[in-house]
C-alpha cells in the first residue's frame, strides 16, 4: 500500500477521517498476512514509511502507525503518506542466558 491520504473534507470531521485511515491500514495488514506463507519463511514483516509527503517519509515501525496518524491529526496537516509493503520474515531464536554453576 503505497497512498496519500487527505484529512480535509467539507462533510466529514477530521477526527472520522483519521479513524478511517487506521482502518484501512489495519485492514490492509489484516489481508496482507491471510496470504499463503512462501516455503522457508515463518510470518510476514512489514516495511513501513510515514510522512507529510512521498518525498519526506521516514521508515517507521508498523506499530507506531497509530501514533503517527493520531500526531498528524494534531498538526492538522492536510494530508499524509503512508507506504506499507509487505516481505517474508524469519525468526530468530534467543540466546540462552547463562547458568551460574556452584
Amino acid at each position: 500500500m503505497k497512498k496519500t491520504f487527505k484529512l480535509t473534507h467539507p462533510k466529514i470531521r477530521v477526527d472520522r477521517l483519521a479513524e478511517g485511515v487506521k482502518r484501512d491500514v489495519k485492514k490492509y495488514v489484516k489481508r496482507e498476512r491471510k496470504k499463503k506463507l512462501p516455503e522457508g519463511v515463518d510470518f510476514w514483516d512489514f516495511d513501513c514509511k510515514f510522512g507529510p509527503n512521498e518525498e519526506e517519509a521516514k521508515e517507521i515501525h508498523l506499530a507506531e502507525m497509530n501514533k503517527y496518524i493520531d500526531n498528524a491529526e494534531a498538526q492538522q496537516l492536510e494530508s499524509f503518506y503512508v507506504e506499507i509493503l509487505a516481505k517474508p520474515g524469519h525468526r530468530t531464536k534467543k540466546p540462552k542466558p547463562e547458568e551460574d554453576t556452584l
